[in-house]
């Protein structure tokens, strides 16, 4: 199975998305006023260090400080062999107003400032760079373990003597020649010497290096053998890519086109229509049944149902089957929609043990072509399924999205009645309080429409009992809940 790869390139933004079997699977938004910060390494400055929590505020130079747990700094772990318990307390590494090198491991989330990290590791084509690291590790979709020495040794061969550092092989570096490994570290160790010698020279705060755009890193990090094409729509990154690949990738070059037709690239595959779905709740089946994604700020929940799907010999049969479709349906939202953190998983009951078996392996099976790390627990005592995975940027709901005025997030607002009351209550409340000559209500179209029709005797009531005129006026910009009560 070949996949395609469509680059989407505006001033403003870049776009990528990944089709496979003829779907989309994946979406990636970058915009440049708003570019992801994974991978960044900056001089920090220590803010402020946090015994109790083992954690310190960083400034970056971004709006919020960052974090960084005991965990993450390199100096704190305990060398191999002693017989320390657990890493260094934070208060004796670390101290207010202290310069220190960090690298961004998640991109601030929410209300979240960024995490960050001590370990640079610095991405190549075909390794990744661990300057104080000194192991070599092999990445684990490379099984054949004769390969997986053979390769820990051509790297270490290309190590001299007095040069520190670790490496992580890619996958990219299975068929890659020496030559392209020398090529690879050479520049790797360039780019941290580049590091090391900004950070002496810089104030805090400084940006030390940044990590490729997302165009850049589509070519260096997606690319595989079941790439068939890359379709640029941009002439002019069409061709800063091309230099790009003929540097650091050519095996990469026959594969880039720049696309030139008249429709929208993304027109043409799909994609724009796949977007709009992928910010709704309800996700159909082709047999019929539907999922239902709500995402909150703690975790995402999945609830599979039937719908009008019946094609089964008898109803544990439709269960399983629609199951089954569910996995594949689900593993594909958790890319499309980029859900991290805890999801949990509300499959339709099974009492056969053996579909249930089924059920997990297809969505193991599915969920393998993730490029984020994630783990799969069995099901529990009350039939769910939970899912974490790794989160280290915002969903495509939170990138495209905002919360909504009307309701703050809720996804309901209170109906034009329940507001009638309150208003109600509310007017009576102020004739306790004060004596104007009238109350004049402002609200919206929907709320005075209300009162002129079927609250219309209860309005009536209130002005008698009160004892003074009560007028209605439409605030055309007031949403349902708004409100006001003008004392005349």
């Amino acid at each position: 199975m070949s996949e395609n790869l469509l680059i989407n390139i505006t001033p403003q933004e870049t776009r990528v998305a990944l089709i496979f079997q003829g779907a989309v699977q994946e979406l990636h938004i970058e915009r440049t006023l708003s570019r992801g910060l994974v991978g960044n390494v900056y001089l920090g400055k220590v803010v402020r260090v946090l015994p109790g929590m083992q954690s310190a505020f960083i400034d970056i130079g971004l709006e919020r400080a960052a974090f960084l747990h005991v965990a993450d700094i390199w100096d704190a772990r305990a060398p191999e062999g002693s017989n320390a318990q657990g890493p260094t307390p934070i208060e004796k590494l670390l101290y207010d107003g202290q310069a220190i090198t960090v690298q961004v491991i998640k991109d601030p989330i929410g209300t979240k400032g960024a995490r960050l990290s001590t370990q640079i590791s610095i991405a190549g084509r075909m390794l990744v760079f661990l300057p104080q690291d000194t192991h070599i590790g092999i990445s684990q979709k490379i099984e054949n373990e004769a390969e997986r020495e053979a390769l820990r040794s051509k790297v270490q061969s290309l190590q001299q003597a007095d040069e520190k550092g670790g490496f992580i092989v890619r996958t990219m570096a299975e068929d890659a020649s020496d030559e392209d490994l020398k090529a690879d570290v050479d520049y790797l160790r360039r780019t941290w010497s580049t590091i090391t010698q900004l950070a002496k020279t810089q104030p805090p705060t400084t940006l030390l290096y940044q990590d490729l755009n997302l165009a850049q890193r589509v070519l260096r990090d997606f690319v595989n053998e079941e790439t068939s094409n890359i379709q640029v729509d941009s002439r002019e990154n069409y061709q800063m890519l091309l230099e790009f690949a003929q540097h650091y990738m050519p095996s990469v070059l026959p594969k880039l086109q720049h696309y030139t037709g008249e429709r929208p690239l993304f027109d043409l595959y799909g994609v724009e229509e796949e977007i709009e779905r992928a910010l709704g709740r309800r996700v159909d089946l082709k047999s019929g049944g539907y999922l239902i994604v709500d995402q909150t700020e703690a975790m995402t929940t999945i609830d599979v149902n039937t719908g009008s799907f019946v094609a089964g010999r008898n109803f544990d049969d439709t269960i399983f089957k629609t199951n089954l479709e569910a996995a594949h349906a689900i593993a594909r939202q958790l890319r499309l929609r980029n859900l991290g953190g805890i999801i949990i998983l509300d499959l339709i009951d099974m009492e056969n043990e053996e579909h249930r078996s089924a059920v997990l392996a297809e969505l193991n099976k599915a969920l393998s072509r993730d490029r984020t790390k994630l783990s799969v627990s069995g099901f529990s005592a009350l039939g769910l399924v939970e899912v974490t995975r790794k989160r280290t940027r915002e969903s495509l709901a939170h990138v495209l999205c905002e919360t909504c005025p009307a309701c703050s997030g809720k996804g309901q607002v209170k109906t034009a009645r329940t507001i009638c009351y309150e208003i109600l209550r509310e007017l009576l409340r102020e004739a306790k309080q004060f004596n104007p000559k009238e109350f004049r209500i402002m609200a919206s179209q929907v709320v005075v429409d209300m009162f002129l029709e079927e609250e219309s005797q209860h309005l009536a009531m209130l002005g008698d009992f009160i004892g003074k005129p009560i007028s209605l006026q439409v605030e055309t910009m007031f949403h349902q809940e708004q409100y006001d009560i003008i004392l005349m």
